[in-house]
């Protein structure tokens, strides 16, 4: 199945008139009446957004909340695309959501991290989809998990949808931070290099969860030649009844895509080529300077190990672990790199030096 997922098709080959390159997808995190739904798809359809977005069915984390209108804004959706010629998309959870989006003619549909998370509730979609031509977008699990994401597209091949685009949409991080999603950019990667066909659009929304922070994190996504963006927009975001803080009006969106850089994947200028040509060799000759010397570093380790194991002492020594990661941290300081990436990086290599010393003592 991921041999299929490589023959995705662009989304420009959709046939949805959408472009060749980066696609706009914007509309509120919910349909709430008739009036705002039209309003807002108005004001976006004047900022050139490729395609219209709403939820219908809101999974919610608590009961109590607004859940969605349902069925009932469907019709909704037609009269913003019989106005205004967008396409339209919305989130399917279940079988009966998928059956209301065909009886409605929705152009798109896209799976939620809720539901990406359940391979049972994910089967059950692709089998209401099978034998229906429409795109299919999916967003990451809540966790930062490339098998099970992969898995919920290799679900939808399975049963012949062609048309499928995973949607980025961050991660449920243990500590506090800044946005209410972390990036974790390096999955996406990992995604885009395990399949380089693949359509992938970010959601700066879910990732940000403040208005003010969209911006640039759109950008970001656009610096790592994301296919797209799906941004959360509301005619009256401080009103709006889920997820007021990170919807936009369509006007200040308008001014974010505008703002937006695009940058090609390659250049065509043969002097640039050639200079990032010889620093890439420098960097390869780096690298292996690298696992040299962690093999060096890892013989050490091993040989520590047969000392603790001759002298019956533990592998680790809290303390020692302690002192060792507070000198990386000042030292890297004092190198310009960012705690959380040292810290990232000698973990890491403290975990090897764990799993070495434990085989020593098992020998």
């Amino acid at each position: 199945m991921e041999e299929a997922l490589t023959k995705t098709p662009a989304m420009s080959e959709w046939g949805l008139g959408l472009p060749d390159g980066p696609v706009w997808i914007a509309g509120p995190c919910s349909a709430e009446t008739e009036e705002q739904v039209l309003s807002t798809a108005r004001g976006l359809a004047a900022t050139g957004v490729h395609m219209f977005r709403a939820g219908i069915w809101k999974p919610r984390t608590r009961p109590g909340c607004f859940e969605g209108v349902g069925s009932e804004g469907l019709p909704w959706l037609k009269k913003v695309k019989a106005e205004t010629g967008l396409p339209i998309a919305i989130e399917v959870a279940n079988v009966k959501h998928v059956y209301e989006a065909m009886r409605a003619g929705v152009d798109v549909v896209w799976i939620g991290a809720r539901t990406t998370v359940n391979p049972f509730a994910v089967q059950e979609v692709a089998d209401a989809l099978k034998g229906v031509d429409i795109p299919v977008m999916v967003k990451n699990p809540v966790s930062p998990d490339l098998e099970l994401w992969m898995g919920a597209m290799e679900r939808l091949a399975a049963v012949g949808i062609k048309k499928i685009a995973a949607l980025h949409r961050g991660f449920k991080g243990v500590q506090k931070s800044a946005t209410r999603n972390e990036p974790m950019w390096q999955v996406p990667i990992e995604l885009r290099r395990c399949l380089p066909n693949l359509p992938i659009i970010c959601d700066p929304s879910h990732i940000a969860g403040r208005r003010d922070l969209i911006a640039e994190i759109s950008q970001q996504a656009m610096d790592l030649d994301f296919d797209g963006l799906m941004i959360e927009s509301h005619c009256n975001p401080e009103a709006a009844w889920s997820d007021a803080s990170q919807q936009l009006t369509p006007e200040a969106l308008g001014k974010i895509l505008t703002a937006i850089i695009i940058r090609e994947p390659e250049a065509k200028d043969e002097d640039f080529n050639l200079q990032v040509s010889q620093l890439r060799t420098q960097l390869d000759q780096l690298d292996n300077d690298l696992i040299n010397l962690l093999s060096d570093r890892m013989g050490i380790v091993e040989k520590i190990g047969l000392l603790k194991k001759k002298s019956n002492v533990t592998v680790l020594q809290a303390s020692r672990w302690d002192e060792t990661l507070k000198q990386v941290r000042r030292h890297g300081g004092e190198h310009g790199f960012d705690e959380a990436f040292v810290d990232t990086l000698f973990k890491t290599i403290h975990q090897e030096s764990i799993n070495r010393q434990e085989k020593v003592l098992r020998e």
